[in-house]
């Protein structure tokens, strides 16, 4: 068929670019409104499935609130010291001849240490009993003497001078056996002394001389040096702040302390507190204590680094919580409660004592309410959690002796292998619901200072979100 001839007026057909940019843009334009309706059939689906069935479950440690009683320790730094350190020396000069004693060996009272040649003094020795013989005689016959002068006195023979005089020379010759007598009586001691014997019941050191030295009484080192053992005391610190417990208790009977090894898992000696110091030390704020201890198994050692851990007191019949589930937020202290229909809610609690594992809660918690010790950091009020029950540390673990009242946390795991654990993460405040309102009026458990034995703890601070 012949192409019809154009108008004037008609327009030419569009060209081919332009045709081009419409079929892209109507591409591009599909493809958008295909994603919008696939993302819209989806949120479409999980609304309509309710939010039961998308909502997550969380698995959390519970540890259930428990009533008991609970000894409270506090514990410090400190070292074993003797009741009695003596550096033995000769108190004569002399050669040594013989020597008793074994290095390291347990010695008594009288044992003999050392022997200095004793020749020398028994022969002073002999020579002031002569003398003080010679002088009792002399002072025999004056008094002979004197007593015929009497007599002859009274018949007027002899002038009363001569009398006098012989009266005088009694007296004198009583002087001079008296000074006879202490001599021997010196002669003889230093002869005692030549046997070196043990002034008390301890150990022996090293040695510090051999047979043959020639020993003085004022050399610098000694002979040997004896320390007592048993008993034995330990020196430990304790932050000011624990005194007025301290003397409260100590005014009520004998406290009893606890000495453990460095990694407080071996107890060396248990014994009772003999003094506190009479001032604090201003450098460190902290009050010196000793404690005397039986140690026939010589267990404790001289200048030993030990952990004393001191008993003040047994609370009776209190509420417990595991140490783990305390949270503190910005309105105080609470913990995560398991609801019997396996929510959680929040629960604002007083903190009475930390000492170790567990707490004592004054109030916000009844004895079987389960108690959040795991997983808090997942956990919204009103959450759907999956409890697992964690049970609750003693008091004072059998392998390892109670923290002191700050001592370090302790996780679930923890509790139940009885070892330390890392500090868990902070853990936030519970978000959409509102925060629990501070309930208690008591201070919350303060961090030890500086130089206190039990590590940092407390309850762990969470960060409003």
């Amino acid at each position: 068929m012949p192409e019809q001839p154009r108008l004037p007026d008609e327009p030419g057909p569009p060209p081919a670019r332009s045709r081009r940019k419409w079929i892209i843009a109507g591409v591009v334009l599909l493809v958008l409104v295909g994603v919008f309706l696939v993302r819209r059939g989806k949120g479409s689906t999980q609304l309509a499935a309710g939010p039961g069935a998308g909502a997550r479950v969380v698995p959390v440690g519970v540890t259930p609130a428990e009533r008991r009683d609970v000894p409270i320790w506090v514990e410090g730094l400190g070292n074993v010291t003797s009741l009695a350190t003596v550096t033995i020396r000769a108190r004569v000069s002399g050669q040594i001849v013989s020597i008793a004693l074994q290095e390291g060996t347990r010695v008594k009272v009288g044992d003999l240490l050392v022997q200095i040649d004793p020749r020398p003094f028994k022969i002073a020795l002999e020579q002031a009993v002569a003398t003080s013989n010679r002088d009792v005689a002399t002072l025999r016959n004056n008094e002979r003497d004197l007593i015929r002068y009497k007599d002859l006195v009274g018949q007027k023979l002899i002038p009363q001078q001569q009398y006098d005089a012989q009266v005088a020379t009694v007296e004198s010759a009583k002087a001079t056996v008296a000074l006879d007598k202490a001599a021997a009586d010196n002669a003889r001691l230093n002869l005692q002394f030549s046997s070196v014997t043990s002034p008390i019941n301890g150990l022996a050191g090293v040695r510090q001389v051999d047979l043959g030295n020639l020993v003085t009484p004022t050399d610098t080192n000694g002979i040997v040096v004896l320390t007592q053992m048993d008993p034995i005391s330990v020196l430990f610190t304790l932050p000011q702040d624990d005194l007025p417990r301290v003397t409260a208790a100590f005014a009520k009977g004998p406290l009893t302390v606890e000495a453990w090894d460095r990694s407080g898992l071996g107890k060396l000696g248990e014994g009772k507190l003999t003094v506190i110091d009479n001032q604090v030390n201003p450098g460190t704020a902290t009050i010196r204590l000793r404690a005397e201890f039986p140690n026939p198994d010589y267990r404790l050692w001289p200048s030993l680094f030990v952990k004393a851990r001191m008993h003040l007191q047994t609370l009776q019949n209190v509420v417990v919580v595991a140490t783990p589930s305390i949270q503190r937020g910005p309105n105080g202290t609470f913990v995560y409660v398991v609801n019997p229909d396996s929510t959680v809610s929040v629960r604002n609690v007083q903190v009475d004592t930390v000492q170790g594992p567990v707490v004592v809660v004054g109030q916000g918690v009844q004895p079987g309410d389960r108690v959040v010790v795991d997983g808090q950091n997942q956990l919204r009020v009103g959450a759907k959690v999956d409890p697992r029950a964690v049970p609750l540390a003693p008091s004072q673990p059998a392998q390892q002796p109670p923290q002191g009242e700050t001592g370090q946390q302790v996780d679930p795991a923890q509790a139940r292998s009885g070892g330390p654990q890392p500090p868990p993460k902070s853990v936030p405040a519970p978000q959409g619901a509102p925060a629990p309102q501070q309930t208690g009026t008591r201070a919350q458990p303060r961090q030890q200072p500086q130089g206190r034995t039990a590590q940092q703890g407390g309850p762990r601070e969470a960060s409003a979100q």
